[in-house]
């Protein structure tokens, strides 16, 4: 099963058809929540020991940066051994770093951030992945019109297991990645293949493709964000319901945060369009 999602960026300048001015609409705005983004991504071929977690909080419809949020206690700790990593608040407001952070494949990992005397957790398990082929082929005569650039890459799913994968792909004169996910269910122990076309693939872009090992919970979280993202089809798609992430508020499970708690090894691999 592939679905994918493209990131846009959106500025208040953007006109439609014959439109000539912008009109700005009265939304309303409910009361700002916590967002952690608490992605521990392991490069393959690195120690993974500095890792990175953010927090900030929802904002306005219009605005353009979203708050930081400082002064909060984070820590993960290794369920198998309890070797328990501080994350500490750095020279950036509301982004929080680890130096010495020990990734285990397959072993479970617990997140607690404490706030304003309110205690955040969740748990996860870091996943593997397998390594991209190296060959990459291009051709010229792909996408749906057959005139544009496309590249086709593959891997090798573990057929001893049911895996979940996430896959980020980035072309250089993009401000964020493509994201398609895929089920090993249809292609258990066989070689994955992944086309990417985009009219705009020129003689001398770099693309960037990362390949993330995935729980199914994040899977599943991550589809439903990708689905309900793209059931707005108009100028500024939103999504229309709350998805919820793994992250619980230990005094108030009503008082929800959004964002994920998600470890992954990570495979990477660059290719220059020719």
């Amino acid at each position: 099963m592939r679905l994918l999602i493209r990131f846009l960026m959106l500025s208040a300048s953007v006109f439609l058809l014959s439109c000539e001015k912008v009109i700005d609409v009265d939304l309303n705005t409910a009361e700002p929540r916590l967002v952690i983004d608490a992605s521990i991504d392991w490069i393959k071929g690195t120690s993974g020991n500095e890792q990175k977690i953010k927090l900030s909080t929802t904002t306005g419809y219009y605005d353009t940066k979203f708050p930081t949020v400082s002064g909060a206690t984070i820590t993960v700790r290794n369920s198998a051994n309890n070797t328990v990593f501080n994350f500490v608040e750095g020279a950036k407001p509301g982004e929080y770093v680890c130096q010495n952070f020990v990734p285990v494949i397959g072993q479970a990992y617990l997140l607690t951030v404490t706030l304003n005397g309110i205690t955040y957790t969740a748990t996860e398990t870091l996943l593997s992945v397998p390594d991209i082929e190296p060959e990459i082929t291009q051709t010229n005569t792909g996408g749906m019109t057959g005139d544009e650039v496309e590249i086709q890459f593959s891997f090798q799913d573990n057929g001893a297991e049911d895996n979940y994968y996430a896959l980020g792909i980035k072309p250089s004169y993009m401000a964020f990645p493509e994201y398609e996910l895929e089920a090993d269910e249809n292609f258990q122990g066989k070689k994955i293949t992944h086309y990417f076309s985009d009219e705009d693939l020129k003689a001398g872009h770099e693309i960037n493709i990362k390949l993330y090992g995935v729980s199914k919970r994040f899977y599943d979280y991550l589809r439903k964000i990708i689905l309900a993202s793209g059931a707005d089809t108009g100028p500024f798609p939103s999504t229309p319901a709350k998805v919820r992430g793994n992250i619980v508020n230990q005094n108030n499970a009503d008082n929800y945060v959004m964002g994920y708690f998600r470890l992954s090894e990570v495979a990477t691999r660059n290719y220059t369009i020719k």
